[in-house]
């Protein structure tokens, strides 16, 4: 890559001049010297508006780059924008790269954003699916698009990129690249493109969970117990099965260590062999031993039968911590065939932090073999991050606790497994966002972008 080239003084003086003229509390956009043609640099407000220039050698390819800098002060947010013509009801992808100086968290502060309007400058209405809408509600807006980071490469460019249908009545997308909260700071963009593609593809996904609980008579007993109850999901065309929590343990009388296995191991071999007969997709927890260590492990099988992953339980109740089970650390998401999948465990359904890391992990379903947890917990956990949420439980509905069921990403539970020994399924859209009264936009991206950044997130401390 080459160095940064610095601006010419002259250059800076003009956009400082011009930037100056714009004056008021409201700051019009303006067109800075050097700018490539349709660009614009705008701000809040004048009195928080950073510095803004065009690099012409700038850019990982020396093509050119756009910089914003901050001072010292703090609150400093402005970006550079272009209007691209489009039409409604079409698909669009964004893409970008950006660079940062001394930007403590960038997916907050350096974001880029597509903004709906109409022929007026107007911001439009979503087009809500009919089966959302709610008769006395408004239609909502059409809230800005947030693409998603990339990995950055070796030079520190980073990626961001994303696909969109335009709303019906949009006639032209506002592209938006930010620097903002991030005082003596740059932000290097490169100019985004934006262009016509095809639609996504439908992304239809059966989810299936499993209402049972063992009857204990043996670790293997157990496991065999279930077959007849994949083999059922399969009938009905699940892609995705889910069972329940530590299944080879449940009510045979052992403690957690007698019974743990290595994964891959004869337990968990079992469950692959059972995907594999019956393709499916198949999550069942157990405990899993690495050398004098004890887990208890969400295992995530594909319907070639092959181990796609795991997933060790972070958050232990009491009864677990005493018997000496080690929580893991980690939050991995497999991406599958079917998506990008997530798991976790019985009582990390009780902390927002297990399920809001596998979405920060980019996580679209969560797969949740769960012995018993408050099931408002489990529509918060769906809801909150706008997931599917798949539980299978040893709770019967008459206990009024957790339920064996398919969450949507609203939180509702909109498929329940209500006598023993029986499979529900439900088929979802991963392809489609959720649109509705009140909308706050593709939470999914907000999640990203918006959430707290947790104190030393990234870069330096500072303090106001």
């Amino acid at each position: 890559m080459r160095p940064h080239t610095r601006l010419r003084p002259a250059a800076l003086l003009v956009l400082l001049a011009a930037l100056g003229a714009s004056g008021g509390t409201t700051a019009e956009p303006v067109r800075p010297p050097e700018f490539p043609a349709g660009w614009e640099f705008a701000a809040p407000r004048a009195e928080i508006r950073p510095v803004a220039a065009f690099d012409p050698k700038g850019g990982p390819d020396g093509t050119g780059a756009f910089v914003l800098s901050t001072d010292a002060e703090l609150g400093q947010q402005g970006w550079v924008q272009k209007a691209f013509p489009i039409t409604g009801g079409k698909s669009y992808r964004l893409d970008a790269r950006r660079k940062t100086d001394n930007v403590e968290v960038p997916r907050r502060s350096a974001i880029a954003r597509v903004v709906w309007l109409d022929e007026n400058g107007k911001q439009v209405p979503s087009d809500v699916p009919a089966d959302r809408e709610q008769p006395g509600r408004p239609v909502p807006s059409a809230e800005p698009e947030h693409p998603l980071d990339g990995p950055a490469d070796a030079s520190g460019w980073t990626p961001l990129s994303g696909t969109y249908t335009a709303p019906t009545r949009a006639t032209r997308a506002v592209v938006e690249l930010h620097l903002q909260w991030a005082p003596s700071a740059k932000a290097h963009w490169t100019p985004a493109t934006l262009t016509e593609v095809p639609p996504p593809p439908e992304r239809k996904v059966r989810l299936a969970t499993v209402h049972y609980k063992p009857k204990g008579k043996s670790p293997r007993a157990n496991c065999e117990e279930f077959a007849p109850l994949i083999a059922s999901a399969a009938k009905q065309k699940a892609d995705l099965v889910v069972l329940g929590e530590t299944v080879h343990y449940v009510d045979v009388g052992k403690q957690p260590h007698e019974v743990a296995e290595p994964i891959p191991g004869p337990s968990s071999d079992y469950f692959g062999a059972r995907a594999a007969e019956h393709k499916v997709h198949l999550v069942v927890s157990l405990y899993e031993r690495a050398g004098r260590v004890v887990y208890n492990a969400a295992v995530l099988f594909g319907p070639d039968g092959k181990l796609i992953g795991k997933y060790r339980k972070v958050c232990l109740p009491h009864a677990e911590v005493q018997r000496g089970v080690m929580p893991g650390r980690e939050y991995p998401v497999f991406q599958t065939a079917l998506g990008k999948i997530g798991l976790m465990v019985c009582y990390d359904g009780f902390f927002p932090e297990v399920a809001r890391e596998l979405t920060k992990n980019g996580a679209e379903v969560i797969a949740w073999p769960v012995w018993g947890c408050d099931p408002l917990l489990a529509q918060a956990r769906a809801n909150e991050n706008r997931v599917y949420l798949v539980s299978s439980t040893y709770m019967s509905p008459e206990q009024k606790w957790m339920l064996s069921a398919v969450y949507d990403r609203d939180g509702a539970p909109v498929a329940i497994a209500k006598e023993w020994g029986t499979v529900v399924t439900h088929e979802v859209d991963l392809s489609k966002r959720r649109i509705g009264p009140w909308n706050l936009g593709d939470f999914g991206a907000m999640v990203q972008r918006h959430r707290p950044a947790p104190g030393g997130e990234s870069g330096p401390a500072r303090k106001p």
